[in-house]
């Protein structure tokens, strides 16, 4: 009998790459993957643990799983990704209802031929772990020493999916401009999303998602330039900007070279969205130093930014750190630095009135179709609702004129071809 397996991915779209391996790997073995966890015997979670929150939906996800076995509607429960990575006895001594435990899934050169996401676009990871070591993140820990994929299987890769059709191409990674780091036979960055635009010729966009500042450099800075496949989109995240707090976080920059990188992006590439993320409550911040990061955002004013509020992770360094900023002030930080973001992103969006924007479409729904700009990563950044007269298809590019603005969002009207 053919096992039915339901798989749930969670997290960020690098967990969903090792959940499409997984589906692939399973498939392979003669299993059936669906999205319906009521026709499945098997559940498989694929977890996360980068923070507090990523930490309780992910016990969400399996007190929901193990309550299906207990009323006898599915027959096993398997845990993969991080949070069972990192709590395997834990787990098992809590939840006996659980089958197995596989953790991390190592990074390879196999090429994924199975896709979990919408057929105009897909993730692309390059590289796993991170040689950062930010005081903060317990990524090292639980995904081991720094890792990048042959040029040569990430190529293959690209050039599949190109076949495949897709009309955008995401390059991730915990952090991948540290792609090639560990071997001077891998190239960098640069070279291997050079070589991608050769190879995939007929994919429109290519965006690069984290882009550490600290190694962002000139040829790769020229080559978002030159080239109009690759989205004008830098994912930048700064983390904080006080000296005191980034030498804290490990971060190994300084306020004055991100401050300079930012202006030369914005010099350098013309009509460049900047997002950034950053983090509210670290150990020891005081008024002042919030202070100094809210005018920083209000002077800088990123197009698109992410705010977490400091969780505090075991094994970490800064675990450990004096002078742990009480959850309260920690949320409230984060409420006042959103509420910041969402002025600025309003006035932002308010600017686009009346102008033209090129944009790729997702889906339709309810007589509009919602669409993507290159400055709208998939499913974190905003959308853009469009309207037209034509038909159209997920993975069309086509030219809007924005008729209204919201804080995050955009509406517009097809320009006839």
């Amino acid at each position: 009998m053919t096992s039915k397996i339901s798989l749930v991915s969670l997290g960020c779209p690098r967990n969903l790459t090792d959940s499409q391996a997984i589906a692939e790997r399973l498939k392979l073995k003669g299993a059936k993957i669906t999205e319906d966890s009521q026709e499945a015997d098997t559940i498989i979670i694929n977890t996360c643990a980068f923070i507090k929150e990523a930490k309780e939906e992910s016990i969400d996800f399996i007190l929901d799983a193990v309550e299906l076995k207990k009323e006898g509607r599915i027959k096993k429960i398997i845990l993969a990704g991080c949070l069972a990575q990192r709590y395997p006895e834990e787990i098992l001594k809590e939840f006996k209802e659980i089958d197995a435990i596989v953790g991390r899934q190592e990074l390879t050169d196999s090429v994924n031929n199975l896709s979990l996401t919408p057929k105009h676009y897909s993730y692309l990871k390059i590289c796993e772990g991170c040689f950062n070591e930010c005081s903060f993140c317990v990524i090292p820990k639980i995904k081991g020493k720094f890792k990048s994929r042959s040029v040569g299987s990430v190529l293959e890769e690209a050039r599949l999916l190109d076949k495949r059709g897709i009309s955008e191409l995401n390059i991730i990674g915990q952090d991948i401009t540290c792609f090639g780091l560990d071997s001077a036979a891998k190239g960098r960055l640069s070279y291997l999303i050079s070589r991608i635009l050769e190879e995939a010729e007929n994919i429109k966009w290519v965006r690069l998602l984290y882009l550490n500042p600290l190694r962002l450099d000139n040829d790769l800075i020229e080559l978002i330039w030159e080239n109009e496949r690759i989205c004008k989109y830098i994912d930048l995240p700064i983390q904080h900007i006080n000296d005191r707090i980034l030498k804290l976080m490990n971060r190994q920059i300084t306020k004055s070279k991100i401050h300079s990188l930012i202006k030369r992006l914005r010099k350098e590439i013309p009509e460049v969205a900047i997002r950034t993320s950053v983090i509210t409550g670290f150990p020891s911040e005081t008024e002042s130093e919030f202070k100094e990061l809210i005018d920083f955002i209000t002077e800088v004013k990123f197009d698109r930014l992410g705010a977490f509020v400091y969780s505090r992770e075991e094994g970490t360094a800064a675990y450990d750190f004096p002078n742990q900023v009480p959850e309260s002030v920690k949320r409230k930080r984060f409420s006042i630095l959103m509420q910041k973001q969402q002025e600025i992103a309003k006035d932002y969006n308010a600017s686009l009135l009346g102008k033209t924007k090129e944009v790729m479409i997702e889906e339709y729904n309810d007589g509009v179709y919602a669409a993507r700009s290159q400055a709208d990563a998939p499913e974190v950044d905003g959308c853009v609702f469009v309207k037209s007269k034509e038909k159209l298809f997920a993975g069309d590019i086509v030219k809007v004129k924005i008729t209204q603005t919201y804080e995050y969002d955009l509406v517009g009207e097809k320009i006839p071809s």
